[in-house]
């Protein structure tokens, strides 16, 4: 049934009551089984539960409501029916009854209230309004609902490890992606839409790419100022269904898993792997003011971190008014559960684990030593074989980076971030910092036996400036949020080039295209896992906005009218990725060391400044780095790259080579095409010297001579 008809579909039942069975404690949530649809849910303290059955996402009201006593549908904490014959497609809420203790409701309250199945494979929000008051009849009903999904023709299930070796990791949300009219797409905004996008991601030569939460989130989950607006929850850093695809990135809601599991195949029948940002730290229920969903009745004190001091208030270390019980064994598993089904049935390849530190704390928020989620995840036979991608920190003060609890986690490098944009932006005395950066911070990972893939490196992500706005302010400007600009950071170590915002200058305009460039081809030139934005390789801009987690408008779409410099800046960006994959040595499995290696007569780095030998790595005022990296392997030509962050040029010795010549392949200080020759044979011969100029990056192949 397409999204929002209210006509009845194939699959739809018809309005009468169908027999039931006692079903079975697994799998939990609502499966299709062998004579009909087995539901089940968790909920310690219910003394009884009803399941409520709706024809279709329209219907104000359920056609059925099967009740389920202890004697007959209970097992523990299970409750569990089977409805025969019931086809996938309608849809279903709980209602528990008991002693519940949910702290901002009674009893009575809460067993009134229709909840979400938390393991729904399908969910349906169209009758979801929390601001809207209750005035009508029909609003009773008005609820989040799980909705019955045909089970997936093909669900994956092989033993092959997927690791980020050569990865090259493109961040976009899928809405947006296609969600602007320029997009040409036939769906919009969904799936399918970006699907038809492919062949763009193709071309670039991104290897992965890392999908902003598509776990349904509550898109009203803004503040009220926010929502005066007219804006809501555009990041989706807001879950509340987690075994569920959004609904509105579907073309149908009742096909849900079929809708992902496409775009999972298609992506990889173009050779790019699917990473997912899940959001496993707190749930879109918020704190004690938050609305009922699910998990404040039916788990309330084991699935949140409870202030024992008082019982109403949840402990709060992400900013958004609760914080989930990762270590608790039953919350463990849900989480193990549920990302195991997204790798085994839906062919995820990885995912990235938004504040991850919270996966370190015990139920009263406590650091603990040896936290059983993040080991756990290691020892999954599923999980162990994906990327495990930790932003590692939390709202609460912790600060993993380069100590994320496990063995084989990779970690969002915020620190390489933070070098790279002082650097560029001119800051001195940090040579030796930019130096181990773009070395893969073997001073983070090397002491504990990770590798240069444990550092994801990226300048820019979702949150905060894009790469043209980190370029063309200084400061942000977030006052279309609501906030008063109150909201976002403060400290985005950017540089404006000259003017604030929109400027007409060509001096400054020339600049900052320099300047994005530059951010560009060292990130693509450092060791570790390199990660874009999307939008990034086409300037794309949120007019000073680094918050935009509530504008789901123009503002942060892609816009597929791409000007002249932004066609330019795609070239360069294609080119670069491509220089990336043909030189090794960019991409090496083990840190530098400084000496030669695999059969190689050259150190696999030698450091430099302005003259060989002598890296400026004390130097106060530095604002120049030079290295060489030798090939991997002896028909692999070496690279002389140049970072020049001062603001006059000046000149580089060469290395000097036997039998053969520096060519020029990369200079950010040339227009396009100049910028970068792909042809190696085209490339202007450097020798003795090189002239770099005033804040750019130059890299130079080795080409033997004839």
């Amino acid at each position: 049934m397409p999204r929002g008809s209210i006509l009845p579909g194939p699959d739809e039942p018809a309005c009468r009551s169908y027999r039931t069975r006692p079903g079975s404690r697994f799998p939990l949530g609502a499966t299709v089984v062998p004579g009909g649809v087995n539901f089940c849910a968790i909920c310690r303290r219910a003394t009884r539960v009803d399941l409520l059955l709706y024809a279709t996402e329209a219907s104000v009201e359920p056609f059925q409501i099967i009740a389920l006593t202890t004697d007959e549908h209970r097992t523990f904490f299970f409750w569990h029916v089977l409805v025969e014959d019931l086809p996938s497609g309608c849809c279903y809420t709980w209602r528990v009854y008991g002693p519940l203790g949910v702290p901002q409701i009674s009893d009575d309250a809460a067993s009134r209230k229709e909840l979400l199945d938390p393991q729904a494979r399908g969910v349906s929000d169209r009758f979801y309004v929390r601001h809207e008051a209750a005035q009508t009849q029909a609003s009773e009903h008005k609820s989040l609902r799980g909705i019955v999904t045909r089970p997936l023709d093909h669900p994956r299930d092989d033993a092959e490890t997927r690791t980020l070796d050569d990865a090259i990791i493109y961040e976009l949300h899928v809405g947006g992606f296609t969600r602007h009219p320029s997009s040409g797409v036939r769906h919009p905004g969904t799936f399918a839409g970006l699907i038809e996008k492919i062949p763009y991601l193709k071309a670039l030569g991104v290897t992965h790419v890392e999908l902003l939460p598509v776990m349904a989130f509550d898109e009203q989950d803004i503040p009220a100022s926010a929502a005066a607006r007219g804006l809501s929850n555009y990041w989706g850093y807001s879950t509340h269904s987690f075994y569920s695809p959004h609904p509105r990135y579907c073309v149908d809601p009742a096909y849900a898993p079929q809708d992902f599991r496409a775009l999972v195949d298609a992506l990889h029948e173009a050779g790019i792997r699917v990473l997912l940002d899940v959001v496993f730290n707190h749930t879109s229920e918020a704190g004690t003011n938050g609305p009922v969903i699910h998990f404040k009745v039916f788990a309330n004190e084991t699935f949140y971190q409870i202030d024992k001091s008082d019982a109403r208030h949840y402990r709060d270390f992400t900013g958004c008014g609760n914080t989930v019980n990762c270590n608790h064994p039953l919350v463990s598993a849900f989480i193990m559960r549920c990302l195991e089904y997204w790798v085994s049935e839906l062919g995820v390849d990885g995912f990235r684990f938004d504040l991850a530190s919270v996966f370190a704390r015990g139920d009263q928020g406590e650091l603990l030593r040896t936290p059983p989620l993040p080991w756990a995840m290691e020892a999954s036979p599923v999980l162990a074989r994906v990327p495990l991608i930790a932003e590692a920190w939390d709202a609460g003060g912790l600060y993993h980076v380069g100590a994320f609890p496990g063995m084989a986690w990779s970690e969002w490098n915020g620190r390489y971030r933070d070098v790279i944009r002082r650097f560029v932006r001119g800051d001195t005395g940090i040579v030796g910092e930019v130096c181990t950066c773009i070395a893969g911070s073997a001073d983070l990972y090397q002491d504990d036996g990770r590798l240069p893939t444990n550092s994801i490196n990226f300048v820019t992500c979702h949150d905060g400036f894009t790469l043209l706005d980190l370029v063309s302010y200084d400061v942000k400007h977030n006052d279309a949020n609501g906030e008063d600009n109150r909201d976002g950071s403060n400290d985005n170590l950017s540089w404006n080039c000259g003017a604030e915002g929109e400027t007409d200058d060509p001096a400054i305009i020339g600049l900052r295209l320099r300047q994005a460039r530059n951010f560009i081809a060292i990130l693509l030139l450092s060791q570790g896992v390199p990660m874009l934005l999307a939008g990034d390789e086409c300037l794309r801009s949120q007019r000073g906005n680094n918050n935009a987690f509530c504008q789901d408008n123009a503002l942060s779409w892609m816009n597929w009218h791409f000007s002249d410099d932004a066609l330019d800046m795609l070239r360069f960006v294609r080119e670069m990725i491509a220089l990336r994959k043909r030189h090794a040595s960019l991409r090496r499995r083990r840190f530098l060391t400084g000496r030669p290696a695999n059969g190689q007569n050259h150190p696999d780095v030698a450091w430099h400044g302005e003259r060989l030998g002598e890296p400026a790595w004390h130097d106060a005022g530095a604002r120049f780095i030079a290295y060489t990296l030798a090939g991997q392997t002896p028909d692999e030509p070496m690279l002389h790259i140049i970072f020049n962050m001062n603001a006059d040029a000046r000149d580089a010795a060469l290395p000097v080579l036997d039998n053969a010549s520096w060519c020029r392949i990369v200079d950010t200080a040339s227009a396009s095409p100049n910028d970068i020759v792909p042809d190696v044979e085209t490339a202007k011969t450097e020798h003795g010297t090189c002239l770099v100029q005033a804040r750019s990056v130059v890299v130079l192949e080795n080409r033997n001579q004839a």
